[in-house]
């Protein structure tokens, strides 16, 4: 399974992101997919990879939720509500190209 990071620009190089992780650690990422992206910028990544531009809202949604999992790995039990609070109040969805479609 692959689970996404939040990761925070701090400057780019090229083709690739420096970016800060939430411990403070810098990781450089490949940016081929979003393009070069301005300090401060929040990115998705995956596997060393940027694949979206989110907010900071949404990187902060992503850092509690893996907190928790972290957590729970380490045989805590967290707030998972708070954790997971934007998934509460909706059900779940799948994506359009997973609905079934009438024809």
């Amino acid at each position: 399974m692959c689970i996404g990071i939040p990761l925070q620009v701090v400057r780019n190089e090229g083709s690739h992101a420096i970016c800060r992780s939430p411990d403070g650690e810098e990781v450089r990422i490949d940016t081929l997919l979003t393009g070069p992206q301005p300090e401060g910028c929040w990115l998705m990544t995956f596997l060393g990879a940027a694949r979206a531009v989110i907010s900071a809202e949404e990187a902060r949604q992503s850092q509690a939720a893996l907190a928790a999992l972290e957590t729970l790995m380490a045989g805590g039990m967290p707030d998972l509500d708070a954790a997971f609070a934007d998934l509460l109040d909706r059900p779940p969805q799948l994506p359009d190209f997973l609905r079934e479609t009438k024809t």
